[in-house]
């Protein structure tokens, strides 16, 4: 890295954690990425890792800096460079993303002080799930309601766009078709895409919705919901954490969120977690397959779909009513494509490079060209 070369920086703040990555803005290449830990009550501010940040990227000219924001709304359905009006409607959807978009702005606040010079880039998660049809963006809920902002937004689209624009490279005319892509980790969600745009997902109003995830409840009764706040004594918060933070695989075991824990336990909650999970990754595809009224290819993504072999089979083995057909061989060889030579639907498993879709982004906003 040198001091004279001009560089991007990509910025995923969290709650815990800061992820950052570092481009030539000349040819796009990554040439560094890191991520900083330790951030919360008692830690490390947004400030602070920042300056780490800084250290760890040396005398780097960084020139623009681009930043995951998870919810853009309705109003925000490109990336654009960030201003004080800007700054403001993104803070107004706080209430929408409690647990993610005021650390995504933290990152940015932080960020604008540590590089003044230098444009900030906002690239929003729920962009990408813009172009669904209005039948899989309304909730079945008075219309009025539905215009002050309680719809379906969607999340993970900047994962989407990165396997879009993989799979694109790689097979033209399949990335064209009807593509479920599965993005699987400690935060899970699905999208249906047709012709590389995104038709329908199953996370919705917030990132809590859809899939089982790490500690996240996934999709549940509304009337559960309240029945749980009734249950606290209206206590909304302590009703919250227990959605985000103690449900999921982790509530479900009783032993931990991560799946790696689990699938190396004998536990009876661990096998039970493990069961539930891919039992509810199987019906998704499936909604999403009806969605798109059918399906050419199934990509896994995410810790989970890219890692955990054992769980891929296992929702590959449960959908071959649906066409899918497993070639053990290449997905023993950890190959892209896992799917039979006679399957009538393509399996895939590639590694989501959010970092790269900010960066490209970042380089066509600062340079006043179209963001798609």
């Amino acid at each position: 890295m040198s001091a004279g070369d001009a560089h991007i920086l990509t910025i995923n703040a969290g709650s815990s954690s800061v992820k950052y990555a570092l481009f030539a803005h000349a040819t796009g290449a990554r040439v560094h990425d890191g991520q900083i830990e330790g951030l919360g009550v008692g830690g490390l501010s947004h400030e602070q890792a920042l300056r780490q940040v800084m250290a760890q990227i040396g005398p780097a000219r960084v020139i623009a800096v681009g930043h995951r924001i998870v919810h853009g709304g309705v109003r925000f359905t490109a990336p654009v460079r960030i201003d004080d009006e800007v700054m403001s409607a993104m803070a107004a959807l706080e209430p929408l993303a409690p647990l993610h978009q005021p650390h995504n702005l933290a990152g940015v606040r932080a960020a604008m002080r540590a590089f003044p010079a230098a444009p900030q880039v906002a690239c929003f998660d729920t962009a990408f799930h813009r172009t669904m049809p209005e039948v899989h963006q309304r909730f079945a809920i008075p219309r009025a309601l539905h215009e002050a902002g309680v719809r379906r937004y969607g999340f993970h689209g900047l994962s989407y766009e990165s396997i879009q624009r993989q799979l694109a490279k790689r097979d033209p005319v399949l990335a064209a078709a009807r593509v479920v892509v599965a993005h699987l980790g400690n935060g899970a969600s699905m999208c249906a895409m047709r012709a590389g745009a995104s038709v329908a997902t199953t996370m919705s109003f917030s990132p809590l919705d859809g899939l089982p995830m790490g500690t996240r409840c996934g999709r549940i009764d509304g009337a559960a919901v309240l029945y749980l706040a009734q249950q606290y004594e209206r206590d909304l918060d302590r009703v919250a954490r227990l959605l985000y933070r103690e449900s999921g695989l982790l509530g479900l075991s009783g032993l931990s969120g991560d799946l790696r824990t689990l699938l190396k336990s004998s536990a009876p909650g661990a096998l039970e977690a493990i069961e539930y999970f891919v039992e509810h990754v199987q019906a998704e595809i499936a909604g999403m397959a009806a969605a798109l009224r059918g399906i050419d290819a199934l990509v896994f993504t995410g810790g989970i779909g890219e890692n955990a072999r054992a769980i891929r089979e296992h929702v590959v083995r449960g959908l071959e009513w649906m066409g899918l057909k497993l070639d053990t061989k290449a997905h023993a060889a950890k190959a892209e494509c896992i799917s039979a030579a006679d399957s009538p639907v393509a399996i895939w498993v590639l590694h989501t490079d959010e970092e790269s879709v900010i960066a490209r982004h970042t380089a066509r906003a600062i340079a006043g060209k179209p963001v798609r």
